[in-house]
């Protein structure tokens, strides 16, 4: 008789796929790029063949097209998952165009932080705005479907919101949004959103014109956006958090983790020496487990939220159902003041320190970056631009 961690090595999960820490941005947001892998020590194709059958997965990085031998990867994920999406900056262009050209039913999400000044300024890549448009473009005339915009929201971009997701909506492309966190990943500890009001002001535009669509897709989206309303005035999340049970990531270095929003890296277990069954049912395993059900972070990341609404639909469906019914009657059906924290926070029931002790920023935290001992050690006599410039001129 099977146990129940073995029917949970066998299922079908959903995983992102970490394949480099190199970055050639400088987002604001996140000090990655500062922190990049060693390239030899990045994940190897034979540990992507380890990997379990998987409804979805993601590639990310760092910058994931920084690896030259991305379609590789790709190739062997296929063989894996049913659908893959791609995060990536959009600045090499040739090598996602080309990947494309093999894989046109891959999904592309280009970050762009906002209109091409607050963008640029967001991301450090000069003429970073037109090169990740210009990519998009290319990439819906090829006829590809699945592409589309990804933006962090924080209050230096708020404004933007809208406005870049009616460019988006008018070329039919996907617009995925989040909010600042603060992890082991992003290598940082201090992200905060200063003004919660506005921002959610902009995310309640964006709701609305979301649930005044034709699109049931945008429907839900609308709920994921009510979601980060709530994230970034630090409440508990909406919906169950069950990373490390359905759902993993794996870094560049084979180590499984259940998410990117951790503190600390929590290790399940590295593929590169186990077996997924071996990896999947082991006590470290259990170990994170059981720290994932005590997390107070209350992440809002679409990693961990997406399973969540497919394993707890009937949630964000009775919270759609009910917009799409006030729909019928207002112009708005959505106000943030259904959050009774937005209206408390208004009505000068709670302070905005009060707040800002329940988020995930901790100003006297040290960001840990997660790096292997080589990664660290290559940093003493090369710095990460000489690291990346190299990357970069890779062919």
């Amino acid at each position: 008789m099977k146990t129940r961690n073995d029917m949970m090595s066998t299922k079908k999960l959903n995983g992102t796929v970490i394949v480099t820490y190199r970055c050639n941005a400088r987002c604001s947001m996140c000090n990655r790029y500062k922190a990049p892998s060693k390239p030899e020590e990045e994940i190897s194709l034979d540990t992507i063949r380890k990997l379990p059958p998987m409804y979805f997965t993601n590639i990310t990085g760092g910058e994931p097209f920084i690896r030259t031998d991305l379609k590789d990867i790709v190739r062997e994920l296929y063989k894996k998952s049913d659908r893959i999406v791609i995060s990536t900056n959009g600045f090499f262009t040739d090598r996602i165009v080309d990947l494309a050209k093999e894989f046109p039913q891959v999904g592309i999400r280009i970050s762009i932080e906002g209109l091409e000044k607050t963008n640029n300024e967001i991301r450090g890549l000069e003429n970073g705005y037109q090169r990740g448009y210009s990519t998009l473009k290319i990439l819906r005339d090829m006829g590809m479907k699945d592409v589309g915009f990804g933006m962090t929201v924080q209050d230096r971009n708020a404004p933007d919101l809208v406005p870049l997701y009616d460019i988006s909506d008018k070329m039919g492309m996907e617009f995925a949004t989040a909010s600042l966190h603060n992890s082991f990943y992003f290598v940082e500890a201090k992200n905060i959103i200063k003004d919660r009001p506005m921002v959610a002001e902009n995310f309640e535009k964006l709701i609305n014109r979301l649930l005044r669509s034709n699109s049931p897709k945008k429907w839900f989206r609308a709920y994921f956006n009510h979601g980060l309303i709530n994230y970034i005035y630090g409440q508990k999340r909406l919906l169950p958090c069950d990373m490390s049970f359905d759902t993993f990531f794996i870094d560049p270095y084979g180590d499984v983790m259940p998410c990117n929003g951790t503190k600390d890296k929590e290790v399940m277990g590295n593929l590169n020496d186990q077996t997924w069954d071996e990896l999947w049912n082991s006590p470290e395993a259990e170990a994170v487990r059981k720290k994932v059900r005590n997390c107070d972070r209350q992440c809002w990341m679409i990693g961990s939220v997406s399973p969540a609404m497919h394993k707890y639909i009937w949630k964000p469906a009775t919270w759609v159902a009910v917009h799409k019914f006030k729909a019928l009657f207002t112009k708005s059906p959505y106000s943030m003041y259904e959050n009774r924290i937005v209206r408390d926070y208004r009505d000068g029931k709670v302070t905005k320190e009060e707040l800002d002790k329940c988020s995930t920023c901790d100003l006297c935290a040290v960001a840990n970056n997660g790096l292997s001992e080589a990664s660290k050690e290559q940093l003493n006599d090369r710095s990460w631009e000489d690291i990346v410039n190299e990357s970069i001129d890779s062919k």
